[in-house]
C-alpha cells in the first residue's frame, strides 16, 4: 500500500478504499450476530490519544446502532463507588444479537484508577487477581471477549495532544486528567506492564495494536474484529420495492403551508 512520502503514514485514499471494503465486512458480521443471536464484548484500552475513539467510529460508521452499541462510562456515580467494582460494567453487557464496544473499561482499575491514586494499592492487586477470573466466567457463559490495547508512542501523543491545544474542534477532547497522564507517562507504562501480565489469559487474551499511524491501526483493527468472530454471509432475499397505492391520494405538501421551515442559507 501506498505510503505518504514525507512520514511514512498510509494515504487517505488508499485508507478510505480500504475501509470501505473492510466496513462491507462489517456489515455482514453484524448480520451474522443478529442471525445466530452471538453476544460479543469488545474492549478498547490505550493510552490518552492512542485513537480509541476515532477507531470505534471507523467501525461503528456504517453499521447499525442496534447491533453495535457503544458504551463509555463518566467517572462512577457516590452510588456507583458503593457497588461491587465490575457492577456497573455488567449492566451493559450484550444480549443477543449484540456486539458492545466498551471505550474503556473496567481495565479503568488498572490504569488511571491505580497511578492516580484514585484506588488503593490493596484494591489494585485484588483486581488484577480476581479479573481473569471474572472473564472466563464470561466467556464459559457464551460471551465472545475481544480486548484491544491501542499502543502510540510518546513522540506521537505529543503531538497529538499538541494538535489538540491548537485546533478548537478537538480542544473538547483535553481534559485536566488527560495533562496529568501525559506527565506520568512511565508510571503509566509500568501500570500497563502489570495489567498485562496479570490478564492477557488464554480464554481472554490482550492483542496489541501499534497506532502511531492512525489509519493503519483502524484498518488492523477492524481486520481482527473480523477473525476474531467466526461468521459468514448470512444469504438474504433480494429486495424489491412495492407499489406505492394510490388509493387516497393526497396533496401532501398542501398541510405544510403556512408552517415554519428552517431558512434555506446553504
Amino acid at each position: 500500500m501506498a505510503k505518504d512520502e514525507t512520514d511514512g503514514r498510509m494515504k487517505r485514499k488508499d485508507y478510505e478504499k480500504e475501509l470501505e471494503k473492510l466496513q462491507v465486512q462489517l456489515c455482514h458480521l453484524q448480520d451474522w450476530v443478529r442471525e445466530h443471536k452471538l453476544r460479543v464484548i469488545v474492549l478498547f484500552e490505550g493510552r490518552d490519544a492512542a485513537g480509541k475513539g476515532g477507531t470505534i467510529k471507523a467501525i461503528t460508521g456504517r453499521v447499525s446502532p442496534r447491533v453495535f452499541r457503544v458504551v463509555a462510562l463518566p467517572a462512577p456515580s457516590d452510588r456507583e463507588k458503593t457497588q461491587l467494582f465490575f457492577q456497573r460494567y455488567m449492566a451493559h453487557f450484550p444480549a443477543a444479537g449484540e456486539i458492545v464496544i466498551f471505550d474503556r473499561s473496567w481495565y479503568n482499575r488498572a490504569g488511571v484508577e491505580y497511578v492516580m491514586g484514585f484506588c488503593t494499592p490493596a484494591e489494585h492487586q485484588r483486581f488484577l487477581a480476581l479479573c481473569p477470573e471474572m472473564e472466563k466466567y464470561v466467556v464459559d457463559g457464551g460471551i465472545i471477549l475481544v480486548k484491544l490495547w491501542l499502543e502510540v508512542g510518546m513522540d506521537e501523543q505529543e503531538r497529538r495532544f499538541e494538535a489538540r491545544i491548537n485546533d478548537p474542534l478537538r480542544q473538547w477532547k483535553l481534559s485536566p486528567m488527560d495533562l496529568e497522564s501525559y506527565r506520568r507517562w512511565y508510571d503509566y507504562s509500568r501500570a500497563r506492564d502489570m495489567m498485562l501480565k496479570a490478564t492477557s489469559t488464554e480464554h481472554a487474551p490482550w492483542y496489541i495494536i501499534r497506532s502511531n499511524d492512525k489509519r493503519r491501526a483502524r484498518l488492523n483493527c477492524i481486520a481482527h474484529l473480523l477473525r476474531s468472530i467466526p461468521h459468514k454471509r448470512v444469504q438474504k432475499d433480494k429486495i424489491k420495492l412495492p407499489t406505492r397505492s394510490k388509493k387516497g391520494r393526497y396533496d401532501d405538501q398542501a398541510g405544510l403551508k403556512g408552517m415554519n421551515f428552517v431558512e434555506e442559507q446553504y
